[in-house]
């Protein structure tokens, strides 16, 4: 099973996954192989297809939790193994299709507002301002703050793609003050011991304080500004293709989930009760 690990490591890195995805891919075909006790080459789709069931019914794992388990198990047999995938034998669940929980202007403000600490307001407020992910903001360097061209360069990020987003000016005058205090050197945001960068965990216990504070009681996550930041822009007119851009979706499909969250054309709409009388 090593050996077969180390290949299956080298693939990956091969195919360009990150380093997130990598460990996920692992770590689910490691409880592949565990939940039988036997090596992967002595299983086939009957142990695959009976896995996934079990995923379901026993674990009552989440969608996404199963097609993790789905791609990284067809990683190992197709890629490493060189097996025949019967895909119409093992057959894939549909992805749930869920629309993202969005806060609104005021509950941005109000959770920005929440903090006196100067590096967690800078924090969130850039991760709001720029539509980041958590990944992203951690990983965020001194130098991919373009203050002359007002942009912030996203290096490396999901799909291995460089992209430019946002800098806003308020944003701007914020990260000054939080600089003159904190002075960091090469990371944005530094982590505790201060040679490398904050958490992603830490930032997601930045931003509950905050939303706790601020009292709103939406289930949001800090990735919730960025869906917000997203649907903000479309009702304030800016262009699918745009938002796209700004997200760094790699198609557009992705980015018009906003188009069912916004509230730009349903304002315009009347319920049909609001005509009725004598109620």
């Amino acid at each position: 099973m090593e050996k077969l690990r180390e290949e299956m490591e080298k693939n990956l890195e091969i195919k360009g996954y990150s380093p997130k995805t990598k460990k996920v891919y692992l770590k689910e075909v490691e409880k592949f192989a565990e939940y039988y006790n036997k090596r992967p080459e002595e299983m086939g789709k009957t142990e695959i297809k009976d896995y996934l069931h079990h995923l379901i019914t026993g674990k009552k794992c989440s969608s996404s939790i199963l097609h993790q388990a789905y791609s990284a198990i067809k990683f190992l047999y197709v890629t490493v193994m060189e097996r025949e995938w019967e895909f119409t034998s093992i057959p894939r669940m549909k992805k749930e299709k869920r629309l993202p929980i969005v806060l609104d202007t005021n509950e941005v403000s109000a959770i920005l507002k929440s903090t006196n600490n100067i590096k967690h307001k800078a924090l969130l407020t850039i991760i709001y301002s720029a539509g980041l992910r958590v990944s992203e903001a951690a990983r965020l360097k001194i130098t991919d703050i373009d203050s002359k061209r007002m942009q912030i360069r996203i290096e490396q990020a999901k799909g291995a793609k460089d992209r430019y987003t946002l800098l806003s000016g308020v944003a701007l005058d914020i990260l000054r003050k939080y600089w003159s205090t904190y002075h960091p050197s090469f990371w944005l945001f530094n982590g505790q011991a201060g040679c490398t960068h904050i958490t992603e965990r830490t930032i997601q216990k930045v931003f509950e304080n905050c939303r706790n504070k601020a009292g709103i009681t939406k289930p949001v996550s800090v990735h919730s500004l960025r869906h917000s930041f997203a649907t903000h822009l479309l009702e304030n007119g800016v262009g699918i293709h745009h938002i796209q851009l700004l997200l760094g979706h790699s198609s557009p499909k992705t980015t018009t989930v906003y188009l069912h969250v916004t509230r730009k054309d349903l304002a315009k709409i009347t319920s049909p009760l609001d005509a009725l009388t004598n109620l």
